[in-house]
């Protein structure tokens, strides 16, 4: 596909308060059909990068289009286009998945109908269908994983924004979850993931940029970065280019 499903132009955003600026004149973009990962050192700007991209931070210079879309001019039907599963669970605890289902896909525009043959299919393929009715303040932390990944995909995105989508699972689980996301991205969904399971990055994205200090510092398949900076996978990559000293203060 050579479509463009993200666009990014001079992109400039500061935190009030701040008066270092977290972007300046930032340019990105990414193809639709795309499994792209967004990496860079704790405070390098991914998740505010991220949350740009989604309309729920307020950028002040440069633009941001999804499938063509501005997203500061045209926010509710920019909406229907993309997915969020961002790294803090964001659901109803007193709800099953069911009733979340149920509510976020009527959010989102759905017919009864179609949210409850979509909730089916993804409780059946993320192996929830037993616990559909059950409250999800009971649920392993995996289990939680899986209905935040149900909810930002109940209304079928072009583009799916997953903000460490595996974060405290098990093995199991993570496996599970990046293999139901490969099948999105085969069905025709682009991915945009940031991570700090490098391994697991390695095995889903085949696009990827590193970000530090707000700027992007390299962005290729990751083939070619491997290749160009004489490394054998992208944990080494990553230091190359990002340092070997602490960056989590």
């Amino acid at each position: 596909m050579s479509n463009v499903a993200v666009r990014i132009n001079n992109l400039g955003f500061t935190y009030p308060r701040q008066s270092v600026s977290c972007f300046s004149n930032l340019n990105l973009e990414v193809k639709e059909g795309e499994r792209f990962g967004l990496f860079g050192p704790n405070g390098a700007g991914k998740t505010t990068l991220m949350n740009c991209m989604t309309g729920l931070l307020q950028f002040e210079e440069g633009s941001i289009q999804l499938l063509g879309h501005e997203i500061a001019h045209h926010k509710r039907s920019v909406n229907k286009l993309f997915g969020f599963v961002p790294q803090d669970l964001s659901y109803y605890q007193e709800l099953s998945p069911a009733e979340n289902l149920a509510f976020f896909g009527a959010w989102s525009g759905l017919h009864k109908t179609e949210i409850k043959n979509k909730t089916a299919e993804l409780l059946e393929v993320l192996g929830l269908a037993d616990v559909r009715n059950k409250k999800v303040e009971e649920f392993s932390g995996g289990m939680k994983r899986r209905v935040n990944l149900a909810i930002g995909v109940i209304h079928n995105p072009r583009i799916l924004f997953l903000d460490e989508p595996t974060v405290g699972v098990d093995v199991h689980t993570r496996h599970a979850i990046i293999n139901y996301l490969k099948h999105l991205n085969e069905n025709g969904t682009t991915l945009i993931y940031t991570s700090h399971q490098l391994s697991e990055a390695e095995d889903l994205c085949n696009k990827v940029a590193l970000i530090d200090d707000g700027k992007i510092i390299a962005h290729d398949t990751l083939n070619q970065l491997l290749i160009d900076h004489k490394e054998d996978g992208l944990e080494g990559l990553f230091i190359n280019l990002t340092g070997k000293s602490y960056r989590d203060s």
